[in-house]
């Protein structure tokens, strides 16, 4: 075996370049430092080829501050490549210490500061990066791309070691790890670190069980079932909890997770006994008993699921085709109705070319990963569904999380302006816990200013914005005027299954390289069939889309007058934002309560501090529905103390 990093004689190379390259190696092949030995052949031995190694190097380069960029030939271990920089650094009479790596995470902690090191400690452990990539001048969120329920993580810890009571004391929105570092030296008022054990494995020291352990409940609250012990952990409480056996967090989370079904604030995964309408019988697990509810958490938007002319369809064409294809779409899995429904989506999209995928969530994964890569950037909101997110994260591109306006993309948008790889911003059309429309018209123009592509995710908005129902670009008269569009077959066209409509040339690369559609079996003809015939009963009932409109400009306007916070709202998904978990889940329980059911939202749906109820009005919803939904929800939240108007 190879002599590891830690082995190597560092006397030829400055510890700094060692710790930038390896942050690369780690980053981009997804190693552990110790599994990443320094003699090992790359190829051979570690599996690395020409061009991750290319994509590693690049990374190196700009973090050293290096000129010359060329990839020299016959670097065959990692002891190479670190010789190698140090040779092009001295070449260009570079310090091993200059501005780039001064400000790495390493540069700071060998200045011996208690409070820097237990800042990146905490920084380092919840986001994966190495030292090099953790600059103390970065914007966390816009450059580092950490996002606001990974902060508040990070947070919660710094709490921890600084003995203090609440994580919400540090700064918020557009803060650097510098601006985190010296708040906290404010907070603790010139004194030193209390003593604490080590939060992770690795750490100065080793974890202490009790220290590790979530917070225990402390009082009780009043429920319609027997009295529990209030548990004031949220599901926030369960990711990355530190044990060496790896199951430990499943058994927490099984005893959380049955105590808050004991209470009925969990009320997931019930099952449906009928057909999903304006009201649908589902099974309580927890009472043992079925019952009919006022339903308002479908995203059936159009009522097709259960349209005769749909289930016929889905009928006749497994009576044809058989109930599925058993393969991928390139090696037998393609089906006549597979090119028909793609025909016919681009048809209605107005683009080129479409490309069905088995998933929205398959689409996302598979068409940002191929598109964009390691030398590119990614632009995402800051509240895009968590599938844009896992696209962006598995594109190995770098990533630039924007806050929720136009103004934050435009400032990280600038910052980036000189990256000489491609760039992509990608956007909800619909928002999806929050129900507001992305300002499209404004995006569009800083895409072309900034030369960047656009891929729009219409999940929410498919079959609910545009005069025929085709989404947010037909909403802003912009058809044709987004490079891609991605949607969702599950919600308002009553299926299953996600696309992507763009350029043909787009779509052809796509077909290749998105492994989510190469690599996966198709959605089964029948399906397919029922989606086209989902497009036909939508384009022939089009009162069914302003059905849908009086609906939610109905029940808005109640919530709006009784004085619950709907946010920007602007579709068929209503928030009902309360922010506390605990109230939300004893909102969402009283609700229930009275017979109406919908979705009762906490992490990872949104941020803790930022619970909500979600409710999804549909066309078939009757005016005598939506005035019983706002009666239910006045009554539930004033039995519960949210504040509304009696």
């Amino acid at each position: 075996m190879g002599a590891t990093t830690t082995e190597v004689n560092r006397i030829e190379a400055d510890e700094a370049v060692w710790d930038v390259v390896m942050t690369s190696f780690e980053r981009h092949t997804e190693y552990a430092e110790e599994n990443l030995q320094a003699d090992a052949d790359l190829e051979a031995e570690l599996g690395i080829d020409s061009v991750s190694l290319a994509s590693i190097l690049t990374d190196v380069y700009e973090a050293c501050g290096i000129a010359k960029r060329d990839i020299p030939a016959g670097l065959s271990s990692i002891t190479q490549v670190v010789r190698h920089v140090y040779q092009r650094l001295s070449d260009e009479g570079k310090s091993v210490y200059a501005d780039s790596l001064q400000h790495t995470a390493e540069g700071l902690l060998s200045e011996g500061d208690a409070v820097i090191s237990r800042v990146l400690t905490v920084f380092r452990h919840h986001t994966g990066y190495g030292s090099a990539e953790l600059k103390m001048e970065a914007d966390i969120e816009g450059e580092l791309g950490i996002d606001s329920i990974t902060y508040a993580s990070i947070t919660a810890d710094l709490a921890k070691v600084a003995g203090l009571e609440n994580p919400a004391d540090f700064p918020g929105d557009s803060v650097t790890i510098h601006d985190v570092v010296e708040h906290l030296r404010t907070l603790l008022d010139g004194h030193p670190l209390p003593d604490q054990p080590a939060l992770y494995d690795n750490d100065v020291a080793v974890p202490d069980d009790a220290y590790l352990e979530s917070p225990q409940p402390s009082h009780t609250f009043e429920s319609t079932t027997d009295p529990v012990d209030y548990d004031d952990r949220t599901m926030r409480d369960f990711v990355g909890l530190v044990d060496r056996d790896l199951f430990h967090k499943t058994r927490e989370f099984s005893r959380f997770y049955r105590h808050k079904q004991k209470s009925e604030q969990y009320w997931y995964g019930m099952a449906l006994e009928s057909t999903c309408r304006n009201r649908a019988v589902i099974y309580d697990e927890v009472a043992g008993k079925s019952r009919e509810f006022l339903m308002f958490a479908s995203n059936n938007y159009l009522g097709l699921a259960n349209h005769p002319q749909v289930v016929e369809a889905i009928a006749d064409a497994a009576r044809a085709y058989g109930s599925t294809n058993t393969g991928c779409r390139l090696i037998g899995g393609t089906n006549v109705l597979h090119k028909e429904l793609e025909r016919r989506l681009a048809e209605w999209k107005g683009r080129e070319s479409c490309i069905v995928y088995p998933s929205g969530y398959s689409a996302n994964l598979g068409c940002i990963s191929a598109l964009a890569g390691p030398s590119d950037l990614v632009f995402t909101d800051a509240i895009n569904h968590m599938s844009i997110q896992d696209g962006c994260k598995l594109s190995g591109a770098g990533r630039r999380i924007y806050q929720h306006t136009m103004e934050s993309l435009e400032e990280t948008l600038e910052k980036s302006r000189e990256h000489q790889g491609g760039k992509l911003i990608v956007t909800d059309g619909v928002f999806s816990m929050h129900g507001d429309i992305v300002n499209l018209p404004r995006l569009v123009e800083l895409a072309k200013a900034y030369e960047a592509k656009v891929l729009i995710d219409d999940a929410h908005s498919t079959g609910v914005l545009g005069r025929t129902g085709s989404g947010t670009t037909e909403h802003f008269f912009l058809k044709g005027q987004v490079d891609l569009e991605l949607g969702t077959m599950s919600k308002a066209l009553a299926g299953v299954g996600g696309f992507v409509c763009g350029d043909e040339a787009v779509v052809e690369y796509l077909r290749f390289y998105s492994n989510s559609y190469v690599f996966a079996a198709t959605i089964p003809a029948p399906v397919a069939a029922g989606v086209i015939a989902s497009i036909d009963v939508m384009q022939a009932e089009p009162q069914r889309l302003s059905q849908l409109w009086r609906n939610i400009h109905h029940l808005r306007s109640m919530l709006q007058q009784a004085g619950f916070d709907l946010e920007q709202s602007a579709s068929a998904i209503i928030p009902v934002v309360v922010g506390s978990d605990q109230v939300t889940l004893e909102l969402g329980r009283a609700v229930r309560a009275r017979g109406m059911y919908c979705q009762t939202v906490v992490f990872p749906g949104v941020a803790v501090g930022d619970a909500r109820l979600r409710i999804s009005v549909t066309s078939e919803h009757t005016t005598e529905d939506l005035d019983l939904a706002a009666e239910i929800l006045v009554d539930a939240a004033q039995e519960v103390g949210v504040p509304v108007a009696a």
